[in-house]
């Protein structure tokens, strides 16, 4: 056997086919969470802060039903059926977008919504049952997975900002529509290799899981009049979300307190101090689609060696960073590992959040050396992309692989929700956040470049004392969850 066999041989059956899924499936959240902000602006009318709160919400909605998700998934439906059933609500949510209308944007975004809400939980479980709780290749496994998530992220930015460059919304929402469609194909044509393993669903039987089936049909259908309805009233849902998301947390600390096993106890601990970590992370880090956008837009010269940059192309700095960064990274670690280097999760976390800081502040710093106009040079934003993706190596797709360490095997699916709620928490503060800078209306970046500055400052300096604190934290995360196991019972 060659090496190329070899290392074939060591890939689960599935993996590969979850690694191409994920790069179609991909492309419909890439256009509209990018495009939003500036689809609504100037097809809609909606104020620069009416735009941050909807993409806010977008956000939040998106990552907070991933909890749902984690529920449904496994119980009611199947991982299988209900990612399958969720890109069906994805394709139909783009087409309603497309056709232009105000009504149209609302239902839509609440069809798609519904669909990759509850069903990007299932394509991780559908990865993590792969493989055993203690299998090393885990993280390699999700590293790149998340390499092709941005692969699917690259190709639908290019395309969104070709198409807004010509501002052809029409189109580029059926390209979204039509991407979601072959990620429906890929799962159907390895329909069996896809199956989900050892989930409390299989083992039911007959009339028990065929009702619990009707259930899972009926909340995908009921959620799309509540979502569209909410997204109607947007500064109300906003609070109404951040509630239910304290709700969730008060709710994590009880299972975790009453959690029998004291091994498995403390490693749940470790989870909720990570937790409260990476919404530091991703409140700035969500701020890519709004107020990061809408900055560059307004305050930076979008011009490289005389190209036009579309913001959505700007994205794709983070994008390269991921799909050649992720598979180097998984080597490096697994390198460092062999050595015995303590490459641990409290220290991604760390570095992560002080990179994050260094991402911010690299903004400030660009508005001082801007010309005379007061648009700063593209190089600040460039740089500052970078960092902030070298930070999501670290914490997003190491995250992930965690939950499968960390949580126990009856609370995995819904610590993998919850993960992914945090996120959804984060888009509602980087929408707060987003909205702090009001646009004058001569639309003069010298206005806004003070407030900015300000605002990016006390966001570096929140990112780098919390990855301080996590690193000082960092003996003793790593006891909870590397001396668990030594712990008397």
């Amino acid at each position: 056997m060659n090496r190329i066999e070899r290392l074939w041989a060591r890939i689960p059956e599935g993996s590969t086919v979850l690694f191409l899924i994920q790069v179609f499936a991909t492309l419909g959240f890439a256009v509209l969470q990018f495009t939003l902000a500036l689809y609504t602006t100037r097809r809609h009318g909606f104020s620069n802060e009416q735009a941050a709160l909807m993409t806010g919400l977008f956000g939040a909605f998106n990552y907070g039903l991933h909890l749902f998700g984690g529920y449904l998934g496994g119980r009611f439906l199947s991982n299988r059926n209900l990612f399958v059933g969720g890109m069906l609500l994805q394709v139909v949510g783009c087409a309603a977008i497309a056709g232009g209308s105000l009504a149209g944007l609302y239902w839509g975004m609440a069809f798609f919504l519904t669909g990759s809400g509850l069903n990007v939980t299932c394509l991780n479980m559908m990865l993590t049952q792969r493989f055993a709780p203690e299998d090393d290749r885990r993280e390699g496994a999700f590293l790149w997975n998340y390499a092709g998530m941005n692969i699917g992220f690259f190709v639908g930015f290019t395309v969104s900002g070709a198409f807004q460059l010509g501002e052809d919304y029409r189109s580029l929402f059926w390209f979204a529509s039509l991407g979601n469609a072959m990620a429906i194909v890929l799962a159907l044509v390895f329909w069996r290799t896809v199956a989900d393993r050892d989930t409390p669903l299989s083992l039911r039987r007959g009339a028990d899981f065929w009702g619990r089936f009707g259930i899972g049909v009926a909340v995908l259908g009921g959620l799309v009049p509540l979502l569209a309805w909410l997204l109607q009233h947007p500064s109300d849902t906003a609070v109404g979300m951040k509630a239910l998301c304290a709700a969730v947390g008060v709710a994590l600390c009880v299972m975790t307190a009453r959690h029998p096993v004291r091994a498995e106890q403390l490693r749940m601990q470790a989870y909720l101090v990570l937790t409260l970590g990476s919404l530091v992370f991703w409140s700035l880090y969500q701020m890519a689609p709004s107020g990061l956008q809408l900055y560059a837009v307004g305050n930076v010269l979008m011009n490289v060696w005389g190209v036009p940059v579309a913001p959505q192309w700007v994205q794709n700095i983070n994008t390269v960073v991921i799909v050649v960064g992720g598979p180097w990274l998984a080597a490096v670690f697994a390198r460092w590992r062999a050595r015995g280097w303590p490459v641990d999760i409290p220290l991604q976390f760390a570095a992560s959040l002080v990179l994050m800081g260094l991402g911010f502040l690299a903004l400030p710093v660009g508005i001082q050396f801007a010309d005379a106009s007061g648009r700063a040079d593209f190089f600040w934003l460039f740089l500052s992309y970078v960092l902030q993706s070298v930070g999501e190596l670290l914490i997003s797709p190491v995250g992930y692989a965690m939950i499968g360490r960390l949580a126990p095997r009856q609370h995995q699916g819904v610590m993998m929700g919850s993960w992914m709620l945090v996120t959804g928490l984060a888009s509602l503060f980087a929408g707060d956040f987003s909205g702090m800078v009001a646009q004058p209306a001569d639309g003069s970046p010298l206005t806004t470049n003070p407030a900015y500055a300000t605002l990016f400052t006390q966001l570096a300096v929140g990112s780098l004392v919390t990855g301080a604190v996590l690193f000082a934290l960092r003996p003793w995360l790593r006891r909870l969850i590397d001396g668990a196991a030594r712990r008397p019972e």
